[in-house]
């Protein structure tokens, strides 16, 4: 039986691990079934965002009449050459990735599946091996609904949407969470006609303005249909035919030429042999972690996607940090951290958010504070002729802490830094106001943000 110094189960956050062990002149074994990269570089949030920014420029093309622009004829979308380059680009980064690989003496990649067998045993295309520690990041995959008469049929999930060549006239989308409306609102863009069946509200885990903002303007440009539930569906060969309840449970029926599954996801820990191990599982599927990112088995972690804590490949980054640096090279026993953790939603308008939300914070029984800024109340909003969007920050009432930021409008995953960073550094709302911002520049509309929190404030205190 072959043994390594370690063993990582997936090639996307698990790079994290493999190249900088490999590079201290430990053994490693790379175990990934799929492309080199994961889901973030194959089928996630670089080729999504390679077609989601021609979409953003369609946009402000189709937009550019109320600056006065003109452009004569009909836009033209030559989306088999757009899709086409992404995936060689994508396709080219896995295999550069690969050849890495190839060339490192410390690292030997099997491009198959892998198994337990035990705790510390595993089998790869017949092959046995163990390791002093055993590293599970295999990500998630789409969840496939089981909705009667879908199975079978050519839809597709958010892989199939990623590589397909054909921009179809008419698109139904299941689901409102931020992957469909990105691929949806890029297709969108594009000149497909598409319509999103939601069962509650689109971006439901927003801040809930956020999430009513996104929706009065998304709704603008898309078909939405709220408070539906799909109950089953045909294919004639040519169209899918979804039928669904609407509340009143009268049922109606849409057809469409493609048809988009992006309700959720699962972890793909099914196939992993588990249940030849002691480590547990959650009632959703995903491996049950400590603080210190172990397992309920011995020397055996987990990281990532997997685990259901948060699916950002930010996140999975920063997981991977922490394990290398305490296991291997600093070799100190300490529990992770997590800093605030953001998110975007690359769609239109763009969203982008950390820390609590105002529903949380009611939930939690925090007394707090809301600073309240519409892009159009700046100079750079009135530039852009903004009738939409804006800044949003929560502060703890007592200290004046930053506790929440939540963006909706242009440059919202950009704008979204400086308040990472003073959420990071505890920062209050004088740190906030203390700052000089640049103008005429969209931080502005932080900072108007914090003024109108400041009049909060005081308009609080006047009443006390």
């Amino acid at each position: 039986m072959k043994h390594y110094d370690l063993i990582v189960i997936g090639s996307g956050g698990g790079a994290k691990l493999i190249g900088p062990c490999a590079r201290l002149g430990l053994k490693v074994a790379a175990i990934e079934k799929q492309a080199l990269g994961g889901t973030c570089l194959n089928r996630g949030c670089i080729p999504s965002k390679m077609l989601i920014h021609p979409a953003d420029l369609a946009m402000e093309i189709k937009g550019s009449g109320k600056f006065g622009l003109q452009m004569p004829g009909r836009l033209r979308v030559d989306f088999a050459a757009l899709i086409n380059r992404i995936s060689q680009t994508v396709d080219g980064d896995s295999e550069k990735i690969a050849a890495g690989y190839a060339k490192n003496p410390n690292i030997d990649f099997y491009p198959f599946e892998a198994r337990f067998l035990s705790d510390r045993v595993i089998e790869v295309h017949g092959e046995k091996m163990t390791a002093d520690k055993i590293f599970i990041a295999v990500g998630a995959r789409p969840f496939v609904p089981p909705i009667p008469g879908l199975k079978g049929t050519p839809f597709m999930t958010s892989t199939e949407a990623l590589r397909n060549g054909n921009l179809p006239q008419k698109m139904i989308v299941l689901g409102g969470g931020f992957i469909a409306v990105e691929l949806g609102h890029a297709y969108g863009a594009l000149g497909t006609e598409v319509h999103f069946l939601v069962r509650r509200r689109l971006l439901s885990r927003e801040d809930r303005q956020i999430s009513d903002e996104f929706q009065r303007v998304f709704s603008q440009f898309h078909q939405v249909h709220l408070g539906v539930i799909p109950t089953r569906m045909e294919y004639d060969g040519e169209e899918f035919h979804v039928f669904f309840q609407d509340q009143h449970k009268k049922e109606h029926r849409l057809c469409a030429d493609a048809l988009l599954v992006a309700n959720s996801i699962v972890p793909n820990t099914d196939a992993l042999g588990l249940e030849n191990t002691s480590i547990a599982l959650n009632s959703d599927g995903f491996v049950l972690v400590n603080d210190f990112l172990e397992t309920t088995a011995p020397d055996v972690y987990a990281l990532g996607d997997c685990i259901g804590r948060y699916f950002y490949r930010h996140t999975v980054n920063y997981e991977g940090e922490y394990l290398f640096r305490t296991l291997f090279k600093e070799e100190i026993r300490k529990p992770l951290v997590y800093p605030p953790i953001p998110h975007a939603v690359f769609t239109h308008p763009q969203i982008a958010s950390v820390g609590k939300t105002e529903d949380e914070l009611k939930m939690d029984g925090v007394d707090y504070m809301v600073g309240l800024n519409p892009y159009q109340k700046s100079a750079m909003g009135m530039a852009l002729l903004s009738d939409s969007g804006f800044v949003k920050l929560l502060f703890e009432r007592s200290t004046r802490i930053l506790l929440g930021a939540h963006i909706i409008g242009d440059e919202a995953s950009n704008m979204i830094h400086m308040l990472i960073a003073f959420m990071y550094k505890k920062a209050t709302l004088d740190d906030l106001l203390g700052m000089v911002y640049v103008h005429p520049a969209l931080p502005e509309i932080v900072r108007n943000a914090a003024r109108n929190a400041q009049a909060e404030f005081e308009r609080a205190g006047k009443r006390d």
